[in-house]
């Protein structure tokens, strides 16, 4: 019996990991250069006017751009950028994202 809870818990925690992001990390890097001019190229702003996107959790990430893209989440400068965005488009922006080095 422990062992198959082991192996259930094991094997939830991969799914729940950043690395089995839904998006294409290397399609999101591809697409970022709009990003970067607010929150760096690596996704670490140079100003505390803008939010570090990198080391985010990709679900995060994900609901965020979906909230501004649909403006439930009212930011009237990410609105409008968010707002030509498919979902494969947020998936794949948020994996980019979530695979980088956040700040320490």
């Amino acid at each position: 019996m422990y062992a198959k809870i082991t192996g259930f818990t094991l094997l939830a925690s991969l799914f729940a990991c950043n690395a089995f992001a839904a998006g294409n990390p290397e399609a999101g890097k591809a697409s970022s250069a709009v990003c970067a001019a607010c929150h760096g190229a690596k996704g670490i702003s140079a100003t505390g006017a803008y939010p570090n996107l990198a080391g985010q959790k990709a679900d995060y990430l994900a609901a965020q751009l979906k909230a501004l893209r649909a403006k439930t989440r009212v930011a009237p400068l990410m609105n409008p950028m968010a707002a030509g965005l498919k979902d494969e488009d947020i998936d794949n922006l948020a994996a980019y994202y979530a695979g980088l080095k956040g700040c320490e």
